[in-house]
């Protein structure tokens, strides 16, 4: 290699790491550094408006091991994950082939599908509550129509975490729509005609034998992106249980919230963020672990 390309070479690097230097700054400022600075946190005793910090060690931790609020709130958050996500991409994957098959009205499918995940889910949450409000709501008014006697959705303990589960699965589809169709449509169509002329001639021989294997990386995507989603629920919690009743609906998200804002209890509440970045990385683990198992090319 010659000097003048071994010049160029280097100012092309400082070029593009000049470039780079904002975004990195505001990655290491706004994700990083807050991320490293919850763990002093977690390991002390710090109040907001309590004058005195002190380092307690493991106790925040211990603490989490007996607190009956944080144990239904995790194994909450985990149920709600593994109903959220299976049944987002399923429905979202069979929704999708047959938006594909339809010769018609697509664009307004995709549309009427994708309306919720653009959509405030607070306000949503406030239209679902009076939705399945015991009393006038729309949904036991449809069941006492057809002879079914309505439920409490979000006052029985055993109903309410399925029904904001529901509320999820209704609120990620539509991105998983839209995903499965991109995936679709770069399918070529050679590789279809070719199954037609092997005896894949119904749909669902042509969905087995093509398009789902192909459509490997793309449900990948839409499985960890619908888990960090899920994963993440707070909105619905909030506004419409409050956590209750008797912490049935309880996660982790709104229980960090209660600890840190309402309890003023930081030490505790970023105990309670460690475990949620934990599950967070392992659900990215996860994904690292199918990658090596999913054809790309």
């Amino acid at each position: 290699m010659s000097t003048g390309q071994r010049i160029s070479r280097s100012r092309e690097r400082l070029a593009g790491s000049l470039l780079a230097a904002p975004g990195l700054f505001l990655i290491i400022a706004l994700l990083i550094l807050p991320a490293l600075a919850i763990l002093p946190v977690a390991f002390s005793n710090w109040q907001f408006g309590r004058g005195q910090i002190a380092l307690v060690g493991w106790d925040n931790f211990l603490e989490l091991t007996q607190d009956r609020r944080f144990v239904a709130a995790l194994r909450n958050t985990i149920v709600y994950v593994l109903i959220v996500v299976p049944a987002t991409v399923g429905l979202g994957l069979l929704l999708a082939l047959l938006i594909d098959g339809s010769g018609k009205l697509q664009a307004f499918y995709r549309t009427a599908h994708f309306l919720p995940v653009v959509s405030t889910m607070a306000a949503m949450a406030v239209a679902w509550d009076a939705v399945l409000h015991p009393t006038f709501g729309l949904l036991n008014h449809a069941l006492t129509l057809i002879g079914l006697s309505g439920r409490n959705w979000l006052r029985d303990e055993a109903l309410v975490l399925p029904t904001l589960a529901c509320i999820g699965v209704w609120q990620s589809v539509g991105f998983a729509v839209i995903m499965f169709l991109a995936g679709l449509r770069s399918i070529p169509k050679s590789l279809i005609d070719a199954a037609i002329m092997d005896g894949a001639t119904s749909p669902l021989d042509k969905a087995r034998t093509v398009m789902l294997p192909l459509l490997g990386p793309v449900t990948v995507f839409v499985t960890v992106l619908t888990a960090k989603r899920a994963l993440a629920v707070f909105d619905t919690v909030y506004v419409m249980t409050g956590g209750g009743p008797g912490n049935a609906s309880e996660v982790l998200l709104h229980l960090l919230y209660v600890e840190s804002f309402e309890h003023l209890r930081a030490g505790y509440g970023a105990a309670i963020s460690i475990v949620y970045l934990a599950l967070a990385l392992a659900i990215l683990w996860g994904q690292r672990a199918i990658d090596r198992r999913i054809h790309y090319s």
